[in-house]
């Protein structure tokens, strides 16, 4: 686990390394070095707007995502919403790779996590998106969703995707279409149904392409 022939700034490695070794199940090299295009590029792009982190666990992401503000010198706010007890029941299109209750943290954890790196916090929104996404802020430059079920995934979309900023960015983790990518990891099928079905096919995605079997789908709006 390593990213010393990837170009990631030197102010950012330790942390990465660091969090590749504690976090290993969540996040890998792939998804930090796609984060870290996506985020720089958007933060050029957009004057205003949030970032948010939908579905957290332990923090790793969010992070990482501080310290990309902090090495661009941005102050906008990081907002992470979570249940904090663990996954809700799958619907048969999740398949059966993860069960209710698992993937489970605390708002605790993401705050040990920033405090032993020494970053700024985000603001905690802990509770099911259903009850909490209306917490949003109103303008959103840049959301990563890790929502790993259908109704989650359409839940987080229909609230993140009219508060995008023009030139704002939506990462979906795990989102998988084999078509494209062949490699990606694809089993958490209701990730891609909840966009296509959300969005009607209406709005332009692409697939982003990883060393390994990274399963990212990201919108960009105009």
């Amino acid at each position: 686990m390593s990213l010393e022939r990837e170009p990631l700034p030197t102010a950012l490695r330790e942390l990465g390394v660091g969090l590749l070794r504690e976090h290993w199940r969540t996040i890998d090299r792939d998804r930090l070095i796609s984060v870290y295009g996506e985020v720089t590029a958007t933060l050029a792009r957009t004057g205003t707007g949030a970032v948010v982190e939908l579905g957290c666990y332990k923090g790793a992401m969010s992070a990482w995502l501080r310290a990309l503000l902090d090495f661009c010198r941005s102050s906008r706010e990081i907002h992470v919403f979570d249940s904090f007890a663990g996954l809700p029941k799958p619907d048969e299109i999740d398949g059966d790779h993860l069960k209710e209750g698992e993937v489970r943290a605390s708002s605790e954890d993401v705050l040990d996590l920033h405090a032993r790196w020494e970053l700024q916090p985000p603001v905690i929104h802990p509770g099911w998106f259903d009850a909490t996404l209306d917490e949003l802020p109103d303008e959103i430059a840049f959301a990563y969703i890790d929502a790993d079920f259908y109704e989650s995934m359409a839940c987080a979309l229909r609230a993140v995707l009219p508060r995008l900023v023009p030139g704002g960015t939506i990462v979906m983790d795990d989102y998988a279409d084999l078509d494209k990518n062949a490699r990606a990891w694809a089993e958490l099928p209701g990730v891609k149904k909840a966009w296509d079905d959300v969005t009607g096919g209406h709005l332009e995605l692409d697939v982003i392409l990883g060393f390994d079997d990274l399963a990212f789908g990201v919108y960009r709006a105009v």
